[in-house]
């Protein structure tokens, strides 16, 4: 496969980072992603620092994508479906910072797409609660550990029912 001209980043925290990583890799457009720990303090984190909760990083998944293919829309509002962006510090059964929901923006372009959607979600009552997700800038993002990486798809699990519709 040739790698397009011009591709782009966008960076998502929603819970635990294999099913997010999944969901995202599925998406015509999306060229590559890869797993890890941004928004925090501490330089070069483990897993097991992020899981002491006071790194102030998140799991997060970074994806490349062709422009052309996907928009930045089309994932802020693919990421908004695949947790509950109104759960603070927490997806499902994990709990903790780590696990916030966040978007990490690479340009004033993205975050005026991230936070519209967000509005016009919460306007449309899309939630019975706030929407807390953050966005904030993109930091230095920490690639985990190779054991994390294509995580689920490695082990052949094609789904993990996160998504909220």
């Amino acid at each position: 496969m040739e790698t397009p001209a011009h591709t782009e980043l966008a960076t998502f925290a929603a819970g635990c980072f294999w099913g997010v990583e999944l969901e995202f890799g599925a998406i015509d457009g999306v060229l590559a992603t890869r797993v890890g720990y941004t928004g925090g303090v501490l330089d070069d984190p483990s897993y097991e620092d992020i899981c002491d909760g006071d790194t102030g990083h998140a799991e997060a998944v970074e994806v490349t994508f062709d422009p052309t293919v996907v928009s930045y829309d089309h994932l802020v509002r693919e990421f908004m479906d695949l947790h509950d962006p109104t759960t603070l510090n927490r997806q499902g059964p994990d709990v903790g910072d780590q696990y916030r929901s966040a978007i990490f923006t690479h340009s004033d372009e993205q975050v005026v797409t991230a936070n519209r959607i967000i509005e016009e979600l919460g306007a449309k009552g899309e939630y019975d609660t706030p929407i807390v997700t953050e966005v904030v800038p993109s930091r230095r993002f920490w690639e985990a550990e190779e054991y994390h990486q294509k995580y689920l798809a490695n082990r052949g699990i094609a789904s993990c029912h996160i998504r909220r519709k």
